[in-house]
């Protein structure tokens, strides 16, 4: 992994862990899910016009098209979606530890049902993922967690595992912005009617609602998506999940910066034995031998 493929991962860690919280301030003056169908249409319809700026194409290949429209679904519609519903009632930094658990449930997927070979190693950082996970769940329930909110970011992530498991045909063939901005746009029509059958209209304007969406729409949403989508394609799906060791620390950490959010001590050892078990599982993962 060179220079260029290491900044890349951490960039993409630092963007993807501060979403959960700019989107913890638009989830409190803006319904959630009207709020996320805007942000994919301005951001996919940004994608999609510098994508043909620079003359890539809209004929994409039949795997590129299946998976854009999964990814669209799995990432955008489902996981965001639930995840921006969810942090109406829990914290952002316990959102963003539970979704950073997708490499494990991913290489579980592999293990248990694809029968991929995992290593002893995997197997011991697959289990000490779990238990760290299991030591904040558990602090968290004790500590009177909103339920439904923990269990609707349950479900995002699985719904995040779906879409990793399909990146790989987005990534191959070119045409990588225009993947990105199409892919978003598939999310905006799903949340659009979604948010139009299940919320109403209600919204408290601020400089910080309109801070916050203009940040998570081009940073998170735009940037962080595009560099994901190349990180994949310049050093493997393997290498690149690497980098999601960081996002609990950092989901967790900016959380408390800017929100203020309490971390108590069983949420940072959660979140280092998370860390190692992620870590762990993805050098195995990375080595051949």
């Amino acid at each position: 992994m060179d220079l260029r493929g290491i900044l890349l991962g951490v960039g993409f860690a630092v963007m993807w862990s501060s979403a959960f919280t700019s989107a913890k301030f638009i989830v409190a003056d803006a319904p959630p899910l009207t709020a996320l169908a805007l942000r994919f249409a301005v951001s996919g319809t940004l994608g999609v016009a510098i994508a043909l700026w620079l003359g890539q194409s809209w004929r994409l290949t039949r795997g590129q098209w299946r998976a854009t429209v999964v990814f669209g679904l799995c990432q955008n519609a489902l996981y965001l979606g639930l995840n921006f519903v969810a942090m109406q009632t829990i914290d952002a930094g316990l959102a963003s530890i539970v979704a950073s658990t997708m490499p494990l449930l991913v290489a579980l997927a592999g293990w248990l049902a694809m029968g991929e070979r995992l290593k002893a190693a995997g197997v011991a950082g697959l289990m000490a993922g779990l238990l760290g996970v299991a030591i904040i769940m558990g602090s968290r329930i004790s500590g009177g967690v909103d339920l439904t909110g923990l269990g609707l970011c349950v479900a995002g992530v699985l719904a995040l595992t779906a879409a990793t498991l399909s990146v790989r045909g987005a990534s191959s063939g070119g045409n990588v912005l225009m993947v990105v901005g199409l892919q978003m746009l598939v999310g905006a029509a799903i949340l659009a009617v979604a948010g139009a059958l299940l919320e109403p209209w209600r919204v408290t304007w601020s400089a910080t609602l309109v801070a916050a969406f203009f940040y998570t729409t081009l940073v998170p949403g735009l940037l962080a998506t595009f560099t994901w989508f190349v990180l994949v394609r310049r050093i493997g799906p393997v290498r690149a999940a690497t980098f999601h060791f960081l996002n609990p620390f950092l989901g967790v950490a900016i959380a408390s910066l800017i929100l203020g959010e309490r971390v108590g001590p069983l949420d940072l050892l959660g979140v280092a034995v998370i860390m190692a078990g992620i870590l762990a599982v993805q050098l195995a993962k990375a080595d051949p031998a």
